[in-house]
């Protein structure tokens, strides 16, 4: 099982509450931003783009815990920058988990072996490493060579330790299908408890903006790595996120689904989109207009997106909604979604691969913030 029964009957007893109570503009989960600045500088995100001031900052665990308990969502997801940085992530964590909430910390793990003694094993804790793919391609997607085996490394001395230990891969134009079906079994022959999956999304800050996937292009390339599926393979996701990825079926946005607390605040409308910031969680959902999103909005900048932070609350929705979706999802669960033209794809030759890199930055940092 890919979670625990306690977290999966949580989720489910707190999304069926808010359905009994006609509640619409629930979280799912929240996106605790504990600081923008990181050590690497990956051509896809734009958070170490802000200027020095910006990165230097933080948010305190008052703001942090304050934030969580005034949204009531039953899970934490802990991004960044890269929260190892954050000098009291430790207590960050400690707070959160003995309010009950499931934390994952997500972190590009090269500083994990140095910063594990801060945390301590529990089914409400896991370390989300952000890992693209195979070593070549992991490497080439984070603009630095090594992180992968450094990555890795951290990850076998976690598990060996009895973290919970997950993993989350963005993918972007020009993935290979086949390779990412090998880092598949890879990280479950480590010891993964599970992985999650997610296309790219082209927003502003990123430096490199001709590698982002539509959705065409997303459908197909899921298609091709989710089809034919082995069993062996465990997936954080609903089922149906996963179906709507390949193209069977259609969902429009949540964006209130799992919603972002920065040291600005909670970010309109999205993790990913920044038109202004509401001090409250209870500003953030009544004096947003969710009506100008998602792609029935004709919003441009929602046109291509199949993002996780809005689409799997839609199917999270969909499974607790109706019997249809209960049904839907066992389906899922017992599927390995068979598909002859997808494995004739996946098995087609390629094209060779294009030699130019993507657009590599090198952020500005202090000591500090390297650490």
């Amino acid at each position: 099982m890919a979670v625990p029964v306690s977290q999966m009957w949580a989720v489910s007893s707190y999304v069926l509450k808010n359905r009994l109570q006609g509640r619409k503009h629930y979280p799912l989960v929240v996106m605790l931003e504990v600081l923008f600045r990181c050590n690497l500088a990956c051509a896809g995100c734009g958070k170490v783009q802000y200027p020095a001031h910006v990165l230097k900052s933080q948010l305190t665990p008052e703001e942090c815990f304050r934030a969580v308990e005034e949204a009531g969502a039953p899970i934490v997801n802990i991004p960044g920058g890269e929260p190892l940085l954050h000098p009291q992530i430790g207590e960050i964590v400690e707070g959160l988990i003995a309010r009950g909430k499931y934390v994952y910390l997500c972190t590009n793990a090269l500083l994990l072996k140095e910063k594990m003694h801060l945390f301590k094993p529990s089914k409400f804790f896991t370390f989300t490493i952000h890992l693209d793919g195979e070593r070549d391609h992991h490497d080439f997607a984070v603009a630095r060579e090594g992180t992968y085996d450094i990555a890795v490394d951290a990850m076998k001395e976690a598990i060996a330790k009895g973290f919970r230990v997950t993993t989350n891969s963005t993918l972007f134009d020009g993935a290979d299908p086949a390779s990412m079906r090998r880092f598949f079994d890879d990280m479950m022959e480590m010891g993964v408890e599970s992985m999650m999956l997610s296309p790219g999304y082209s927003y502003d800050k990123a430096p490199d903006q001709s590698h982002f996937l539509g959705k065409e292009r997303t459908r197909e390339l899921f298609r091709q790595i989710l089809s034919n599926r082995k069993k062996s393979w465990r997936f954080n996701a609903t089922p149906l996120f996963f179906e709507y990825l390949m193209g069977r079926r259609q969902y429009e946005c949540t964006p209130w689904g799992i919603p972002t607390y920065t040291m600005f605040g909670w970010q309109k409308p999205c993790y990913l989109l920044q038109d202004g910031y509401a001090d409250t969680f209870k500003e953030l959902i009544d004096g947003t207009d969710w009506d100008a999103y998602g792609e029935k909005s004709g919003n441009p900048r929602c046109a291509n997106c199949m993002v996780h932070c809005g689409f799997e609350p839609s199917a999270v929705n969909h499974t607790f909604g109706s019997l249809d979706g209960i049904v839907a999802t066992v389906k899922g669960m017992l599927s390995t979604y068979e598909d002859a033209d997808a494995l004739a794809a996946l098995n087609a030759p390629r094209p060779a691969k294009q030699t130019a890199p993507l657009v590599q930055i090198e952020a500005e940092r202090t000591p500090q913030e390297t650490r």
